[in-house]
């Protein structure tokens, strides 16, 4: 689990999102304040729902995010996380503490560095699936 991520805020603009994005060199924005996720983006997301709809760099991102937020707790077993992920059809995951708080965030490297190759080829799997 990757413990470094920036939480965005839905008036966080499409550009700004797209330059954290590459400064950090991370595909996944979690969106939201220090309380709560509202929601999250892709790169992919920034592409399909913004540029390719013709929306302009200074979109705010709750015009583009995901609402819905797939999430893991921190005490939740690799393997669990993986098996959601997969369910899901997803590459990454929240992690939040028992708070509800946002603490990290699960990939798919992260799985197959774990030793769990073949658990991360099943997530590919179903993600290709989508």
């Amino acid at each position: 689990m990757s413990t470094e991520f920036h939480l965005a805020t839905p008036q966080t603009t499409v550009r700004d999102a797209a330059q954290m994005m590459r400064d950090g060199d991370y595909g996944y924005l979690p969106i939201g304040d220090h309380v709560k996720l509202k929601g999250a983006v892709t790169d992919r997301d920034l592409v399909v729902r913004a540029l390719a709809a013709g929306m302009g760099p200074d979109t705010p991102l709750s015009e583009v995010m995901s609402e819905t937020i797939i999430y893991c707790f921190e005490e939740d077993d690799l393997r669990e996380a993986g098996d959601l992920m997969k369910r899901e059809q997803i590459r990454r995951l929240a992690v939040l503490n028992d708070h509800k708080r946002m603490v990290g965030i699960i990939t798919l490297g992260d799985i197959a560095r774990a030793d769990e190759q073949r658990l991360a080829g099943e997530i590919e799997l179903q993600v290709a699936q989508i």
